[in-house]
């Protein structure tokens, strides 16, 4: 029998929040910042306690929308605007795909991963967005001390539709920041409206700002948790995922609507936004587990079951081959997708996730392999910049007994490099077959063509 497909799909990505901030995750109210909504979404699908994505923001929202490791796209970190930052137009983003797939697209949002003609999300694949197409840090030029927009470009709020140029809207700055949120939010609720009464079914991506620095709150949530800006902005942000929910419901699309909430990264690792990655060691920028788990909910009633908690293995690139399952697309089948497909597990048919491990990367050095509940470090960092330790003997932890990582097992479990040397070898592979798309590289670089000629 075949699968129903969602008529919608909606995905929320928050931004920099850490695994154990939601009160579903161990946070919430202990953290001065109750998150009911989001608690409540956890209670109506399922929970996800070993969801990993890539080292930061453009490495994980490259991930997202290629399927593919950054490694490989050369989106493997941020860079500063006018460069040709974010994924090479010869890669096939999630947009495109369920476009082609018969779907209306919108994202409303942080994009980041291209601010340039050609790049920017509606020329890859979205009928339409609004956001900002760089970072949230941006909103604080403007008031920076010595700031001259004659040597600098004032960032903009921005939007675009396809055949149109992209334009500017506002000037991103402080005042606007507090307010973006509001504004994404109410953008996302107003396509779904549109689109909810045709037989067209619709993709909205809405990469929220939140919790990104500097996390400042919409005015009316200011003062709210009463223990400062970052609870302020948690509950804000729980806040506005719980209008989207309360939109798609009211719209009576729930039951033919694939929901999924995800954050992007581990915590903020800068003081005084920095937040936790719960029972998990470190932020961001790092192969601790803090840096690699982050919270995923998946909500699709008559699919996937209610009130479930699982801690199998799923990567971010998953999300790409899944959807594309459940849409009823295509992945490109001219290039290796990273992603495994985790629909029949997250609709009953198998109790296991189809990945055991995967390998991490931070720019082009491996830092980490997990393998099952193994970990095992090439590359040791605790905090972002306190120097890396590169290993004469790789360190390896055992998860499960040990989620600080703290006391290596090598010289006990060391059977357990046997099949992670397989996964390294394997990938080493792929890589000389398809030869990597450098960072920076210019629209004319064609991938396929060195991939046949690395052949």
């Amino acid at each position: 029998m075949t699968m129903q497909k969602p008529h919608n799909i909606v995905l929320v990505l928050a931004d920099n929040l850490g695994w154990g901030e939601l009160g579903c995750y161990g946070g919430g109210a202990l953290r001065g910042a109750p998150t009911p909504r989001i608690d409540a979404l956890a209670l109506q699908g399922m929970r996800f306690q070993n969801f990993n994505v890539e080292s930061d923001c453009v490495p994980t929202r490259s991930a997202l929308m290629t399927g593919r490791h950054p490694i490989r796209t050369g989106a493997v970190q941020s860079v500063p605007a006018g460069l040709p930052q974010g994924i090479h137009p010869w890669e096939r983003t999630l947009a495109q795909i369920l476009k082609d797939a018969g779907y209306a697209t919108g994202m409303f949002g942080k994009w980041h991963l291209g601010d340039r003609d050609g790049r920017f999300p509606h020329q890859r694949g979205f009928d339409e967005w609004y956001g900002i197409p760089r970072t949230t840090n941006e909103s604080m030029f403007t008031s920076a001390h010595g700031f001259d927009s004659t040597v600098v470009d004032v960032p903009y709020v921005m939007e675009g539709f396809v055949g149109q140029p992209a334009k500017n809207v506002a000037p991103y700055d402080l005042a606007k920041r507090r307010l973006i949120d509001s504004e994404l939010t109410d953008k996302t609720i107003d396509f779904m409206r549109r689109q909810a009464g045709s037989k067209q079914p619709f993709f909205a991506y809405v990469p929220l700002t939140h919790l990104h620095f500097p996390t400042l709150p919409h005015p009316d949530f200011a003062g709210r948790s009463e223990v400062g800006d970052f609870a302020d902005s948690m509950i804000e942000m729980d806040h506005r995922v719980g209008q989207i929910i309360d939109a798609v419901d009211a719209l009576g699309i729930a039951d033919e609507t694939l929901f999924i909430f995800a954050s992007d990264n581990g915590p903020e690792f800068r003081k005084p936004w920095r937040g936790t990655a719960g029972p998990w060691t470190g932020t961001y920028h790092t192969a601790m587990e803090g840096g690699l788990r982050v919270p995923l909910i998946v909500r699709w009633p008559g699919r996937v079951a209610a009130g479930q908690v699982t801690d199998e293995t799923i990567h971010v690139t998953d999300l790409f081959s899944t959807v594309i399952r459940a849409a009823g697309g295509e992945a490109p089948a001219d290039r290796p997708i990273d992603g495994v497909d985790q629909l029949d597990w997250w609709t009953g048919k198998t109790d296991k996730s189809a990945r055991e491990g995967f390998l991490f990367y931070i720019k082009s050095e491996l830092r980490a392999v997990k393998w099952r509940h193994w970990k095992l470090h090439m590359i040791f960092e605790k905090e972002p910049n306190e120097g890396t330790r590169h290993l004469e003997t790789p360190w390896l932890f055992n998860i499960k007994r040990d989620p600080k990582e703290e006391t290596d097992v090598a010289m006990d479990d060391g059977w357990v490099r046997g099949p992670m040397r397989k996964m390294i070898r394997a990938f080493e592979q792929s890589l000389r077959e398809h030869p990597p798309i450098a960072p920076g590289a210019g629209d004319h670089v064609n991938p396929a063509a060195r991939a046949e000629s690395a052949r």
